[in-house]
């Protein structure tokens, strides 16, 4: 996705630990015409497989997976790090380690949200070593839903994460890749 590559390239950061900051407009403050084309691109590349859910994870993937959600015209339902008082017991739970915070949660699903009549896609904005994709995944085979497929709107491919997720025989796709990165220089696999 050209569009996607040229704002990385304009306003990325690369910071210490292999951690891309675009924040400037994905994370932190939204370019919602961007994501409209963010959920266009998802659409056209998950078209060919039924989706009645998608499924992300909390914070940065909400607002991805909404605006993606309208073009595919079903509800998004968000894993949650941290447990909430208003929530029951009965819930879908996997361990998560979080690539960019360096901590380990458990996060978790209201099990009424998802079940075996689901074909559910999974929405995020980064896959770096795949533990939170992985976490995901792990919660549709419990739900018994089944997994219509994982997009990501930057991997980071040198990190291993989508290798793991793709010998898995999911069907991930990836709005851009990143080969490498540093200071100076951030590498696109073609």
């Amino acid at each position: 996705m050209q569009l996607l590559k040229d704002r990385i390239l304009a306003e990325g950061k690369v910071m210490p630990g292999n951690i891309l900051n675009v924040s400037s407009f994905l994370n932190q403050q939204v370019d919602i015409n961007l994501y409209n084309e963010i959920g266009k691109e998802f659409l056209q590349r998950f078209n060919s497989v039924p989706v009645t859910r998608i499924l992300t994870i909390e914070a940065s993937g909400i607002g991805i997976a909404c605006v993606t959600a309208q073009y595919f015209n079903v509800p998004v339902v968000f894993a949650r790090k941290f447990r909430a008082k208003n929530i029951d017991s009965n819930l879908y739970l996997a361990n998560v380690t979080s690539y960019t915070h360096g901590i380990n949660y458990t996060i978790s699903v209201p099990k009424q949200y998802l079940n075996e009549s689901d074909s559910v896609l999974l929405i995020d904005d980064f896959l770096a070593n795949g533990c939170a994709m992985e976490g995901l995944i792990n919660i549709v085979h419990e739900s018994g839903a089944k997994l219509a497929g994982a997009g990501v709107v930057i991997e980071k491919g040198f990190q291993g994460g989508g290798k793991r997720i793709r010998q898995q025989n999911i069907r991930l796709k990836s709005l851009v890749i990143i080969e490498s990165m540093d200071d100076n220089n951030i590498v696109f696999r073609q």
